[in-house]
């Protein structure tokens, strides 16, 4: 059966239909354009959403929990809870991100996960009230000691081919992206591996010298991980790895815009930097988002929360940021409308993934993966796969 929404707007995001009108068949888009252009079948259903925007659903390419629970937990229940609660704020697709930890306790992580990722793909079992893993974002355990903030230096590894082959095996092959420091020994061999993978290598809590950014660039590198924080700073005669990610076209570039991780003028000169094109929204959101002040998991460490900051002895520990509000205070502290900071949270993350031809974007052919805005921004109703939640 075919269901035709109207709204007052539609975000494509790269377009915007006013007195918009969207046809959805089988979880699928078939049609996008303005009401009076097209006729609703005689048998379809019709939703009108009047003054409210029509947009892609959210992706969150790097998230660790929500709901009181980490995605390492290995928990049907726990990982349903974190998907849920992000679906609450807009996000219908996502990337478990894992912590450092014993490589065994990690290896057992990716097998969890990366089952939950293919029931996704086959359209198995899963529930359709929760956002949908495409892919597993592996954070460490290939990070540089200096800049490795909260992840445990003692499970931290030398870059080794093997250990990342072990991490492939249990995951099945769903590891969509893995964040290293480039200066390591042995990562651009690793960076030539993984790419030729078609995983999305992004350069991250990392010490590198600009010259050792570029040289892991020109290996296959293509993205960098929360700019700014775990990174050596930017200095007029020592740019390092910020002087390579702000000026290189080969990197799209991710930012908490929680205005704890950094300063808002900082994300303002991040979009200016990199372009619309090249900048993407995360939350590195923890087990702590959508819960009360106190102390949370991230991963095998416990974070203390309070006032909307994450610490672990005394350093940030990634944050309680929704993706839906990203997109507001990206708006905000970039000066930015609405349709341009959206498109930060849906179309570019997707590209980074390679997934655009079917998420992050509403047209025809695309999954049915929709939110439904107010004017002012806020979430009225998400549509997973063309389900009503």
């Amino acid at each position: 059966m075919k269901t035709v929404l109207y709204a007052q707007q539609l975000l494509t995001p790269v377009e915007r239909f006013d007195d918009a009108a969207l046809v959805v068949e089988d979880g699928i888009i078939t049609a996008v354009g303005q009401r009076d252009s097209m006729i609703a079948p005689g048998n379809a259903r019709i939703q009108d959403f009047g003054d409210s925007i029509l947009a892609p659903g959210l992706i969150d390419i790097h998230v660790h929990g929500g709901a009181g629970h980490d995605v390492m937990e290995t928990s049907d229940t726990s990982l349903a809870m974190v998907e849920r609660s992000m679906l609450c704020h807009g996000v219908t697709s996502y990337c478990p991100t894992t912590m450092t930890a014993p490589i065994g306790e990690t290896l057992k992580s990716l097998e969890f996960l990366g089952r939950a990722v293919e029931q996704h793909e086959s359209n198995g079992s899963r529930d359709r009230a929760r956002a949908q893993p495409v892919g597993i974002h592996l954070e460490g355990p290939f990070l540089s000691h200096a800049r490795r903030g909260v992840h445990p230096a003692s499970d931290l590894q030398p870059v080794s081919a093997s250990i990342f082959n072990q991490m492939w095996e249990a995951a099945g092959g769903r590891i969509s992206m893995l964040t290293l420091a480039p200066e390591l020994e042995g990562a651009l061999a690793l960076i030539i591996e993984a790419s030729g993978r078609r995983v999305c290598v992004s350069l991250g809590h990392s010490n590198a010298t600009l010259s050792q950014a570029l040289a892991g660039i020109k290996a296959g590198a293509r993205h960098a991980t929360h700019t700014f924080n775990a990174m050596r700073g930017i200095n007029h005669r020592d740019p390092g790895l910020l002087g390579a990610i702000l000026t290189s076209d080969e990197l799209t570039a991710d930012i908490i815009a929680d205005g704890v991780h950094v300063e808002p003028v900082i994300v303002d000169l991040l979009v200016r930097a990199k372009g619309l094109d090249s900048s993407v929204l995360i939350t590195d959101g923890i087990s702590a988002t959508g819960m009360p002040d106190g102390n949370y998991p991230l991963g095998s460490l416990e974070v203390r929360v309070r006032d909307g900051r994450c610490e672990s002895d005394g350093s940030l520990a990634g944050s309680v940021l929704t993706l839906d509000r990203a997109v507001l205070n990206a708006a905000r502290f970039a000066r930015l409308n609405f349709q341009d900071s959206l498109r930060m949270a849906t179309l570019n993350p997707a590209r980074v993934l390679r997934i655009d031809h079917r998420k992050g974007v509403l047209r025809a052919g695309a999954d049915a993966d929709i939110v439904v805005f107010s004017p002012a921004g806020e979430i009225r109703q998400v549509i997973l796969g063309g389900r009503f939640n």
